[in-house]
């Protein structure tokens, strides 16, 4: 099992969720959260924003489908500017186990 986690704008959260559902993926947990990447924040005039808006999307899914959930979120994530920085961040990590909490038993 592999844990997904996905850093991306707020504005594209809803296709991607869409999409994903639409692959067979259908539990997700989404997370709204602020952050900045290696550009240290974004300078508009004279404000500086140094935590911008994110959604992390956060799955588990069997390490056979981490290209197909990649690929979907790769698609509907990228804003398409050339140059655009800002669009996210995927990150893949293993899962030893998960239970579920109801029925006190392992999951998938």
């Amino acid at each position: 099992m592999l844990m997904i986690r996905a850093i991306i704008r707020p504005d594209k959260s809803g296709i991607v969720l869409s999409e994903l559902l639409d692959a067979g993926f259908p539990a997700v947990t989404k997370i709204d959260v602020a952050g900045r990447g290696k550009q240290k924040g974004v300078k508009v005039g004279e404000v500086y924003y140094d935590e911008l808006p994110k959604v992390m999307l956060m799955m588990v899914v069997n390490d056979t489908d981490k290209e197909d959930v990649v690929k979907v979120i790769m698609k509907n994530a990228k804003t398409g500017e050339k140059g655009a920085f800002g669009d996210g961040k995927i990150f893949i990590t293993p899962v030893e186990e998960a239970y579920t909490i109801s029925s006190a038993t392992k999951s998938l």
